[in-house]
């Protein structure tokens, strides 16, 4: 008899894939859907509904920078009006005092502010970010502080950052939110394209996780430290999105229900769209959701391995990115047949990140591929 079809937690709706910001890490795909073809408001507040009656409990806005809908107070009337958790999870840009009033109005539970370091410099080489972006998050960061909604910085750390860590600790501590996230870039969309520029040393890692260690136990009670490693220094996978069709539903600007951002990297993904299908159609009975789902689609080793139902075979985009298909273990796991793939990248990346800054694991010189914008 086959097992029961998961209850999703969360949806994760990609309002738009427009920003002004050309993040070189940004997970969003290489093809990004144009403002013409985004969902309409009415279609996003059905989505909610029937997310809702689906038993999702949370929705993460995101983009793209979802501030650039006009309508973001409309959608957030929404998502509240269908029972949802209402996270945004935003740049800062743009957003003055009045609107980020209206969107608390509207039922803003949370927001998380991103930053690419702790100062002016980081914002314009990672973000490609003009200047005074920096200046302008902090400018948020003091208006959020005055609302009654969860608040919590986001920190994308990577090679080239990594030695400012204690002064991103610092800021955080500065600006007191209710959470701080370090995530380690992880290498899909336009972080797959850097991934020389960007991947760590292990020296440098373990610096980092010895540095967020300490932080973590001297702020506890002040401030939640929370920190992400990257992939390929780990032993095992993760269970990427709590599990392929397990917990979490993607709907991009344009419509396509996915299980994960990077999905649509996987060839031959039959992929619904919400427009045509409803949210709980799409979940319990479409191609894409059911593909990975369960254990019936594993080869060996995943299919007699103890971990399986822990780590799910670990992540399907990165299995086809790395080995080449998505059937395989994930080639961060020390036992799948491909892990030797992830070992040469990893030794790749083992010089000084002082030394190796601005060029490629084979030595020559290497430019940022920055975030392009849709029109």
């Amino acid at each position: 008899m086959p097992a029961a079809t998961p209850t999703p937690l969360a949806l994760v709706a990609e309002l738009t894939h427009r920003c002004p910001l050309h993040c070189v890490y940004c997970s969003n795909p290489l093809d990004l859907a144009r403002r013409g073809n985004e969902l309409s408001t009415e279609d996003w507040s059905r989505v909610f509904r029937e997310a809702g009656e689906l038993g999702v409990l949370q929705t993460d806005l995101t983009g793209g920078e979802p501030l650039a809908r006009t309508d973001l107070a409309e959608i957030i009337r929404a998502v509240r009006a269908a029972g949802l958790y209402a996270s945004l999870i935003t740049s800062g840009m743009p957003l003055d005092e009045s609107r980020l009033e209206e969107l608390v109005a509207a039922g803003l539970d949370h927001l998380q502010l991103s930053f690419q370091g702790a100062k002016e410099n980081s914002s314009i080489e990672y973000g490609g970010a003009r200047a005074g972006t920096f200046e302008q998050k902090l400018r948020v960061a003091s208006w959020v502080k005055k609302h009654r909604v969860g608040f919590t910085l986001n920190f994308v750390i990577h090679r080239e950052n990594l030695d400012r860590l204690e002064g991103m600790i610092a800021l955080a501590e500065e600006i007191e939110p209710g959470r701080v996230e370090f995530a380690h870039v992880q290498y899909y969309g336009w972080a797959f394209a850097n991934r020389d520029r960007l991947l760590p040393s292990r020296a440098q890692l373990d610096q980092s996780l010895e540095i967020l260690k300490s932080a973590q136990e001297r702020l506890r009670g002040r401030i939640r430290v929370e920190y992400v490693v990257p992939d390929y220094y780990a032993r095992y996978p993760k269970p990427c999105m709590g599990g392929w069709g397990r917990k979490v539903i993607l709907v991009t600007p344009g419509g396509e229900a996915l299980p994960c951002h990077a999905a649509r990297v996987i060839p031959g993904l039959e992929l619904e769209n919400v427009r045509h299908r409803s949210l709980r159609a799409i979940w319990e009975d479409s191609a894409a959701f059911r593909k990975y789902r369960g254990e019936e689609w594993m080869l060996e080793p995943c299919r007699s391995c103890e971990r399986r139902t822990a780590d799910f075979g670990g992540c399907r985009c990165q299995a086809y990115l790395l080995a080449g298909h998505a059937e395989e273990a994930d080639p961060v796991c020390s036992v799948s047949a491909k892990r030797s793939v992830v070992d040469t990248i990893v030794a790749a990346a083992q010089t000084p990140a002082s030394a190796s800054a601005g060029t490629t694991s084979a030595g020559a010189a290497a430019e940022w591929r920055y975030r392009t914008n849709p029109s």
